[in-house]
Order: structure tokens, then C-alpha cells, then sequence
């Protein structure tokens, strides 16, 4: 089994995360855990914090590949191939720490269910308080099921994936998806479309980590464009025919979301309800980034600056999967 972490210009963070994970293959028992660090840092910065990880060269082994192509379906096809020969991957992101048990309970359910994937909670840990707007507008919310409850589709930064399953579909994850986010969305959704399941794992829990930079309205708006633009587009792409005429709709489904919820924002706004207002202006903007998908388009979240030596706030983790 690989448990792969993907990472970009989060050498700290990649540094707390190391040591959990040895810990947490070292409580699993009769399993062998190989850890793989998949770099998608242009200079391969991440190399010696995965060497120093094993100061004593105890536990499972650490591989450190170096995938020097943008985005963050790079990073995830890399993991794919480089567990070519292994049943199990499990990913995991560099902002994430897992709590006690993680791991054995993805492996229980998987067990228990004998299912294609599994996933679990991913509640959000905040550096800083963040601000009334920023605490109420759920976008960092951790979506919660019961426990061994089929999910439709999952984040790649709580999953395990049955290789044989995965390699049966010839699924991968989309390059069109590399620059903009939701290839998870569209991976995890073409398995359950093909018949597998994924379950969902109550106690497998990993705590994500919100920088201030993040825990800001501007950040959380930008943020639910993309996010409605990717949840249109994949779902158009995942869909066997009719793909015109649902493009139109997801496009008048859009804009009457962002008309609707925009006033509705503008009312909570002259009462004062912070929390409200917060909602629906995060409603209203993925609305807009709905329309945008229905008609073809596509918000690049983790571009990358051009420029030799360019390094930018994008690549296989980017600001976070997607």
C-alpha cells in the first residue's frame, strides 16, 4: 500500500506531516506502508525534508519522486503510476494532518464493505480566527455522511483508491482539469458512474489547515466561482448524451442562482446578518462560475506565473486540491 502526499512550496507544513504518517503506518498491523512524496516544486524543494524524515531509518520506507509539470493532475497521475504494482493508494494533502486512527479506519471500511474507494471528514483547522463573514460562509466546512454511507464522489485529500478497480476503468485523472481544480470531483464520479462505491468513513479524519491568506472573503469568493464552474463542467463531461441542452441549463441554472441569492445577499446586508449575507454571496458568486462552466469556460485557480524560475501559488497542491 502507497500513501501518497502531493506538495508544493510547503516544505513546513510537509515537515509536521511526515512524522503522522509514520505513526500511522506503524499502527497498522500486517500491512506494509511505503510513504511516496510526489514534488511538484520546479526546484525539487521538498527532497530533503522527505530524506530527513527517518532520521534513524526507522519505519516505512519514504519515496521521493520530483514531477516538475504544472498542476495538480501531474502530481496525482504521478502517484498513480508510481504505485503501478501496489493494490491500495491512499491520498492524503501537505495542508492536512491526520488524527489517531486515520488509516486503520479507511483500511476497516474498505474491509468491511469491500468497496472502490473510501473517504472520510476533513474539518478545517484555522491558523487565525477568522473574521464573522469568513465563519459562516461553509466553504471550509468539512461535508459529513454516516458511517459507511455511499458517497457520490469524494476529495482526493481523504481518499483511499483499490487499484485494481481504478486500473480495470482505465480511470486518471484529467489533464484539462490540471490548472482549474475538481479533477477529483471528476475521478471519484466517473468510479461511482461505473458501477463501483465509495464509502465513507466516519472515523477517518484529517484536520486541513487554513493560512490566514485563505480565511478571507476575498479568497472564499474566488474560490466558490471556481468551484461552481468545475461542478458544471463536470458534470456536462460525466454525462453519456445530451450535453447541449445541458449546457443550457446548468448556464440558466447559473444565473438564476446568482440572481437570486445576490439580492437575497443585499437584503441580509442591510439587516446586519453577517451570516446570512455570507451564504448567499458564496452562493451567488458559484452561481456565476456555473454559468461559466455550462458555456465552455474555465477559472484557472493554480496558474502559475510565467517566467523562467517562475513560482507561483500553484502545482500538484497548489492552494489546496481542489
Amino acid at each position: 500500500m502507497t500513501v501518497a502526499v502531493l506538495t508544493y512550496l510547503r516544505n513546513a507544513y510537509l515537515a509536521q506531516l511526515l512524522p503522522a504518517l509514520i505513526e500511522q503506518a506503524g499502527a497498522v498491523a500486517g500491512a506494509r506502508v511505503r510513504i511516496l512524496v510526489v514534488d511538484n516544486d520546479p526546484a525539487g524543494g521538498a527532497e530533503q525534508t522527505a530524506a530527513g524524515a527517518r532520521p534513524d531509518g526507522a519505519g516505512p520506507e519514504i519515496v521521493y519522486v520530483h514531477e516538475p509539470e504544472p498542476g495538480i493532475v501531474a502530481g496525482r497521475n504521478r502517484a498513480l503510476d508510481e504505485s503501478a504494482h501496489e493494490h491500495l493508494l491512499v491520498f492524503i494533502d501537505d495542508d492536512e494532518l491526520p488524527r489517531p486512527g486515520w488509516l486503520a479506519a479507511l483500511l476497516a471500511a474498505r474491509e468491511r464493505h469491500g468497496c472502490a474507494a473510501v473517504t472520510g471528514p476533513t474539518p478545517p483547522v484555522f491558523e487565525t480566527a477568522p473574521d464573522p463573514w469568513v465563519a459562516a460562509c461553509g466553504v471550509f466546512d468539512s461535508w459529513e455522511a454516516a458511517d459507511g454511507a455511499r458517497v457520490r464522489s469524494a476529495d482526493t485529500g481523504n481518499l483511499l483508491l483499490d487499484l485494481g478497480r481504478v486500473r480495470a476503468l482505465r480511470l486518471r485523472f484529467d489533464p484539462r482539469y490540471g490548472l482549474t481544480g475538481g479533477e477529483d470531483s471528476l475521478f471519484t464520479r466517473s468510479l461511482t458512474l461505473a458501477g463501483e462505491e465509495i464509502r465513507f468513513a466516519a472515523g477517518a479524519v484529517v484536520d486541513k489547515r487554513v493560512p490566514a491568506r485563505r480565511a478571507r472573503r476575498e479568497w472564499v469568493l474566488r474560490r466558490a466561482h471556481r468551484s461552481g464552474s468545475t461542478w458544471a463542467r463536470v458534470r456536462i463531461d460525466t454525462a453519456p448524451r445530451a450535453r447541449a441542452a445541458l449546457r443550457l441549463g446548468y448556464a440558466a441554472k447559473g444565473l438564476a442562482r446568482a440572481g437570486r441569492d445576490g439580492a437575497l445577499a443585499l437584503l441580509a446586508r442591510a439587516r446586519g446578518d453577517v451570516a446570512s449575507r455570507a451564504a448567499h454571496e458564496v452562493s451567488a458568486r458559484g452561481g456565476l462560475g456555473m454559468v461559466v462552466g455550462a458555456l465552455g469556460g474555465s477559472v484557472a485557480e493554480y496558474g502559475r506565473p510565467a517566467g523562467p524560475g517562475a513560482s507561483g501559488a500553484s502545482g500538484a497542491s497548489g492552494e489546496g486540491a481542489s
